[in-house]
C-alpha cells in the first residue's frame, strides 16, 4: 500500500523522501517539490502556456536539447510532429516539463519519441506529471535528474461530460487497457501504474530513485 498523509494538510508541499511521497496537484501549475534550480541557459515563465511549447536549449553539458514544457492538450501530437518536421535532423534529446494533460495524446508523443530513437531527460528543477511520464517513457534512454519531480496519479481518458455509468466505465477500462500496452511495449514496468491507481487525481505520487529505475522509467539517475 502506498505511504499517505493524514488529512491535517501537513507536509503536502516540497521535496518528497521516502515513505514521504504524496503531494497536492494543481494541473495549473507546477509547484516546487525540487531542491535546485533550473541549469544555467534555460528560463521558464512563471505561468504555464496553454498547450505543449518545442524549443531547442543548450543548457550546457547535455548539448542542445528539445525542451517539451506545458500541458498536453488535444492535438499536441500533431504539433510535436509538425515541429520535427520542421527541424534540418531529429533531436537527439528531449527534456520535459509538464504537469500533464491528455493521455492518448502523450502516448502518440511517446511513440513518435521512440521512433526517432531520442532520449528522455528530466532536468534539475523540471517537473512530470500524471500523463507526462508516458511521454519520458519513450526516450530510448531516460535520463533522470535525481533533483526533479517525476509523479503519477489516477487520470481521465475522456474528457469529463454527462455519460451513462457504464460507458465511463467502458471508456476507463479501455484506457487503462492501452496504458498498460504501451508501458510494455516500452520495455516500462506495467506494475508501475500500481502508482497512478492507487493515488487520487488531486494528489501526485512522486516516484523515487529506486520506484523510477526498479520500473526502468528511468534507465539513469543523474547528480
Amino acid at each position: 500500500m502506498l505511504p499517505r498523509f493524514g488529512d491535517d494538510g501537513t507536509r503536502r508541499f516540497g521535496p518528497a523522501a521516502p515513505g514521504d511521497q504524496v503531494r497536492r496537484y494543481d494541473p495549473r501549475t507546477l509547484p516546487e517539490y525540487t531542491e535546485k534550480t533550473l541549469p544555467p541557459g534555460i528560463e521558464l515563465p512563471n505561468d504555464l502556456p496553454p498547450q505543449l511549447e518545442f524549443k531547442l536549449i543548450n543548457p550546457g553539458e547535455h548539448g542542445e536539447i528539445v525542451l517539451i514544457h506545458g500541458p498536453v492538450e488535444s492535438g499536441d501530437s500533431q504539433r510535436f510532429s509538425n515541429f520535427l518536421a520542421g527541424m534540418e535532423k531529429s533531436p537527439s534529446k528531449l527534456a520535459l516539463n509538464s504537469p500533464g494533460g491528455v493521455v492518448s495524446e502523450a502516448l502518440k508523443i511517446g511513440r513518435r519519441v521512440r521512433e526517432i530513437e531520442a532520449d528522455t531527460i528530466m532536468l534539475p528543477g523540471t517537473a512530470c506529471f500524471s500523463a507526462c511520464p508516458y511521454i519520458l517513457a519513450g526516450g530510448a534512454k531516460r535520463l533522470v535528474s535525481a533533483a526533479s519531480a517525476v509523479g503519477m496519479h489516477q487520470h481521465y481518458y475522456e474528457e469529463p461530460g454527462f455519460l451513462p455509468v457504464f460507458f465511463a466505465v467502458e471508456n476507463i477500462q479501455r484506457g487503462q487497457g492501452q496504458t498498460l500496452e504501451y508501458l510494455i511495449e516500452m520495455d516500462i514496468d506495467p506494475r508501475l501504474m500500481i502508482y497512478s491507481l492507487n493515488t487520487p487525481p488531486d494528489e501526485i505520487y512522486l516516484l523515487e530513485r529506486e520506484e523510477l529505475l526498479e520500473s526502468r522509467l528511468a534507465t539513469e539517475i543523474l547528480d
